[in-house]
């Protein structure tokens, strides 16, 4: 099969089956959802997370090449490709939160509260966990990941999917940065860093107090404007000072 279709393939499973994991880990595990409302734990509008379909990709070229590792003994051998999953799924994280945190001064996650984590980005924590969905992607997944995608490349209403979801993702990921460009605008103008969570809890919250629709694919979607949001939150938000000078110390 073509190695871009593969590719293709598992950028666009990792990114709806990591939006729905994280969708029920939020409903049901998470701390700093005390109430258990169902949230959209996406950036984007739609159902997906590329950093889950660009972690999957990297696992499955990690899980390619271990018939290619000098280590001989199966168990240790096994256990390196566990810690490069660990490794490899951390660095593609801690990219992304320090490109939006330092390019957009926009936090998407916070792990500040977390033991042993870097910038509030990464955490031991979460590399646990994505130590985690690398064995069961190793164990349960990819020793029948070739047989899956040869079938679905050859299932023409699958392939059509394919298509219609990287088009939807296309213009979603611009819509997207249009409005982290918003974003990035306040946060200049202010000197602070935006975080993306409290913001959509904020902006639920009004709207459950006003008696007002929320929109879940639109959680940013409300009746005042995002800037007055903002502001509402700007005393609790992050000073781009004070986050630089701790960042030096690190």
């Amino acid at each position: 099969m073509n190695i871009f279709l593969i590719f293709a393939f598992l950028f666009f499973i990792g990114s709806t089956f990591g939006w729905v994991l994280e969708l029920f880990f939020r409903r049901f595990f998470s701390r700093n959802n005390p109430e258990r409302k169902w949230i959209n734990p996406g950036f984007c509008k739609g159902p997906y997370l590329p950093l889950y379909g660009t972690g999957l990709c990297f696992l499955y070229m990690i899980a390619s090449i271990q018939e290619y590792s000098p280590v001989t003994d199966k168990l240790w051998n096994t256990v390196m490709l566990l810690v490069m999953m660990i490794l490899a799924m951390t660095v593609i994280e801690y990219i992304a939160g320090f490109i939006s945190l330092s390019c957009f001064h926009v936090r998407l996650w916070d792990y500040s509260e977390e033991w042993g984590n870097i910038q509030g980005i990464i955490c031991p924590k979460f590399s646990l966990f994505w130590g985690i969905l690398g064995a069961v992607y190793y164990f349960l997944i990819h020793p029948y990941i070739l047989d899956a995608l040869q079938w679905l490349s050859e299932n023409l209403a699958f392939s059509f999917i394919i298509g219609m979801f990287f088009g939807f993702f296309i213009i979603d990921a611009v819509y997207s940065m249009q409005l982290i460009a918003k974003l990035k605008k306040y946060a200049d103008e202010n000197q602070v860093i935006v975080r993306y969570e409290q913001l959509k809890d904020r902006i639920r919250s009004f709207q459950d107090a006003t008696e007002s629709k929320y929109h879940f694919f639109r959680p940013l979607h409300s009746e005042l404007t995002i800037a007055e949001h903002i502001s509402e939150l700007k005393d609790t938000f992050e000073k781009i000072k004070e986050t630089h000078k701790r960042n030096e110390k690190l």
